[in-house]
């Protein structure tokens, strides 16, 4: 069966750490240690797949453990993965710090993912996909050519703009059909783009801003659809027609890393199950992260399909 939707993006051999509250400076505490498979890209991918849509995802690794640790594991999850090896570099790391109400702090060492380039990505990979998917976790240049094969196919183009970059350039973003940025990806946006006229909006600010307020900021952005994923509180679609609130399930959260890829997979995999329709597929997505905060880890705790229908309803 060809992909439906194509994830291309970073995997990250996750290290986390779990600590009651986070060190401070000069500071050293006891914690727990896990280690799993992650990546934005890669955490995507799979909360597409677990979510009922046949999935691809391509990405670069080294040759290394760690890239034989990420083929097993998308075998075992039955998931198609073309992953591309960079001779001399190493495969992505992404250390990760867990504090004892669910938040996390995160430091990435791009390795392999920065090296994917446009000319890995082989336009035969895309024929027949209605969904593609790319962040900023890896190379710009493939992330900008994944957009235009989406194009190229037919296919809807997702850009999730995390994380945001010194070297983010705001032309990628005339190649997205749907931007996904979340509050602190939001607000940098506002202060880069000059069509919002602003240079110092705050994600503070940006949490006492109305829906409207909101929704006139992401209509500056550029692509037709934004959808920006507000936390624990939801997530507002904001389309040129107007826009819409989704309020967010209620749950214990547990760990929220990978709760934004949660969506951005969960959504790109209701666009198939769907059929187009942006604010089911929205839904779908609030399901699918609202899910993913109730069990530790990123990719491990992405749902599968029976669990999210029943949040879903």
């Amino acid at each position: 069966m060809k992909p439906q939707v194509i994830v291309v993006g970073s995997f990250m051999q996750d290290l986390v750490w779990n600590c009651a509250s986070f060190p401070a400076p000069g500071e050293t505490v006891i914690g727990s240690f896990a280690a799993g498979p992650g990546g934005k890209g890669s955490n995507q991918a799979i909360a597409a797949g677990r979510a009922g849509a046949a999935t691809l995802f391509i990405g670069a690794v080294g040759a290394d453990t760690f890239a034989a640790d990420a083929r097993a594991f998308y075998k075992a999850e039955k998931i198609a993965a073309h992953l591309i090896e960079k001779p001399g570099h190493a495969t992505g790391t992404a250390g990760i710090l867990v504090n004892g109400s669910g938040q996390n702090e995160i430091v990435v060492a791009l390795g392999a993912n920065a090296r994917l380039a446009k000319a890995d990505l082989d336009p035969k990979l895309f024929s027949g996909a209605q969904v593609v998917v790319a962040q900023l976790e890896s190379s710009l240049a493939a992330a900008t050519a994944a957009l235009q094969a989406a194009r190229a196919v037919g296919a809807v183009a997702v850009l999730n703009p995390a994380p945001m970059r010194a070297d983010f350039k705001p032309a990628i973003l005339k190649h997205a059909d749907v931007l996904i940025p979340n509050e602190t990806e939001f607000a940098a946006l506002v202060n880069l783009l000059p069509a919002t006229q602003r240079k110092d909006f705050t994600e503070a600010e940006l949490a006492k801003s109305s829906h409207d307020t909101i929704h006139a900021l992401a209509r500056a952005f550029g692509p037709p659809v934004v959808i920006v994923t507000l936390g624990k509180r939801g997530c507002l679609v904001s389309q040129e027609t107007g826009y819409t609130f989704i309020p967010a399930h209620k749950v214990k959260a547990v760990d929220t890393t990978g709760a934004g890829d949660a969506f951005v997979g969960g959504f790109s995999a209701g666009l198939v199950r769907f059929k187009g329709d942006l604010l089911a597929a929205a839904r779908f997505g609030t399901a699918v992260a609202a899910l993913s905060v109730t069990k530790p880890g990123a990719a491990s705790a992405m749902p599968r399909l029976a669990d999210i229908l029943k949040k879903a309803r």
